[in-house]
């Protein structure tokens, strides 16, 4: 395979990198990653990868480039690199929204350069190259985005790179791909954040030692809400529209269970606390999650 250039060595990035060089995907990998601590924490890894200081003196020598970096960082790093890529350069990324990511590449991306998207569903709450992990993609599901002029040369390309990493690849459109994740991810890190951040108000106007006392759920939601600030704020800003109408569905049916609780609708409570319980089974049996008590926590 082409020698790959891996822009942004985090959770992520570091991830592909260890994987890649453990399955000998490609002749070489080169690292580049603006942030000096993470430079030093990937050296002390010994990650196998040869990091670069300037992308002008790599991309010549790469033939595929994914960003791994937030979606923020998109538009800086294309005007970069723009003067030194060719028709033959297969580009992706492992962003978590689309729509307008794709818009922002579409504006800044060289012309006859193409670019085709892919979202990873793999990550952790952790951030940064230490927390890197070598099956990260393992049986996880990747999502490769197909708009009317993706080239489907490259789209095959990222399948068969994809599966070499452990993932299992679909194709979608972007508008898909956005309406989907605002639903099954967007809302529910948002609702997190949220949650974590009506306990502290709660804490800090009542005076109680509120977080002491943190049950199962507020602890499982603030495993969520400790993930990355910057990635999450890219997330919610470029999926604006659609994160927006969840949010008006999520109020909607909240309002609902308030209601049945103030009127004590004991039948409208049970009938919706057991249509829920049936997704949690789905999502066992999709394997998408283990059925072990407690996540299967020790």
């Amino acid at each position: 395979m082409k020698n790959i250039l891996i822009i942004g060595c985090g959770l992520l990035g570091s991830s592909l990198v260890r994987k890649i060089s453990k399955k000998k995907i490609s002749k070489k990998i080169f690292i580049y990653e603006k942030s000096k601590k993470n430079i030093e924490k990937i050296k002390k890894l010994k990650l196998k990868g040869t990091i670069v200081k300037k992308l002008k003196d790599v991309i010549p020598h790469t033939g595929f480039i994914i960003f791994c970096t937030p979606m923020s960082e998109y538009k800086k790093i294309i005007l970069k690199i723009n003067d030194y890529l060719s028709s033959d350069h297969i580009i992706t990324d492992i962003g978590s929204a689309k729509l307008k990511s794709n818009e922002i590449i579409r504006k800044n991306l060289k012309k006859k350069i193409c670019w085709t998207s892919s979202h990873p569903i793999a990550g952790s709450e952790v951030s940064g190259p230490e927390n890197g992990k070598e099956d990260l993609f393992e049986n996880k599901w990747c999502v490769l985005i197909k708009d009317k002029k993706t080239n489907i040369k490259h789209l095959n390309f990222l399948r068969s790179f994809w599966k070499k990493v452990g993932s299992k690849t679909v194709v979608m459109n972007s508008e898909k791909h956005d309406k989907i994740f605002s639903m099954t991810s967007h809302l529910p890190h948002l609702i997190a954040y949220n949650l974590v951040k009506s306990a502290q108000d709660f804490e800090k106007k009542q005076r109680y030692n509120l977080i002491k006392y943190s049950a199962g759920g507020l602890r499982d939601f603030s495993r969520i809400a400790a993930s990355n600030e910057i990635m999450w704020r890219d997330i919610f800003f470029n999926n604006k529209t659609n994160v927006s109408k969840a949010i008006d569905v999520f109020v909607k049916n909240l309002h609902s269970f308030k209601r049945d609780i103030i009127s004590g609708n004991s039948k409208s409570v049970i009938k919706k606390l057991t249509q829920t319980k049936k997704v949690r089974s789905k999502i066992v049996k999709l394997k998408q999650d283990t059925n072990k008590p407690d996540f299967g926590r020790n």
